[in-house]
């Protein structure tokens, strides 16, 4: 029997995985006034993915069904303009991304794909408004992070304009 058939050596692997999930998310804001017991319980109930360099993490128009955090690795968040595909944000370790989808109810915003190995976590969506329900704190950090993005992105779009009035504009196409 090889290393990789021996159950103990599988149910060692799996808690080592377990622990290693758990203080990830401990380090996500929106997760970081979680009881431990309810963090480990997101971390066994959630799916580990892993994905190649180029590999879609999901698509803008996809349903949204999960929200993920990036645990290694990082990616490109995308949006489709007439010219191709425009980057809009880098993800990295400790990055939660998907939210939007599922908390407005309405397709995926954007595409998100790795740019290097990734490995995520995915949360489904009833799992993630079970956390919100239990956990007021994560809602407000939540909000906190949302209106980050909407700063960012509003900061974003006066460089784009001053840019684009003085003849370069700040956006950054992706070679598809």
């Amino acid at each position: 029997m090889g290393a990789g058939d021996d159950p103990a050596a599988k149910v060692q692997e799996a808690t080592v995985s377990l622990i290693r999930d758990v203080e990830v998310l401990r380090n996500v804001p929106m997760f970081a006034n979680i009881e431990p017991a309810k963090l480990k319980l997101v971390a066994f109930t959630s799916e580990r993915l892993t994905f190649d360099p180029g590999d879609r993490v999901f698509a803008e128009g996809d349903v949204g069904d999960a929200v993920f955090i990036i645990v290694e690795g990082s990616a490109e968040v995308q949006v489709a303009t007439p010219r191709g595909p425009l980057k809009v944000a880098d993800l990295g370790r400790n990055d939660v991304v998907g939210e939007i989808a599922i908390l407005c109810d309405v397709p995926r915003t954007a595409t998100v794909v790795a740019a290097t190995p990734v490995i995520a976590l995915r949360i489904s969506k009833e799992l993630f408004f079970q956390l919100i329900a239990q956990v007021p704190q994560m809602a407000v950090e939540i909000m906190r992070e949302l209106a980050r993005r909407v700063d960012r992105t509003t900061e974003r779009y006066r460089l784009a304009v001053a840019g684009d009035e003085g003849g370069s504009g700040a956006a950054e196409p992706v070679d598809a």
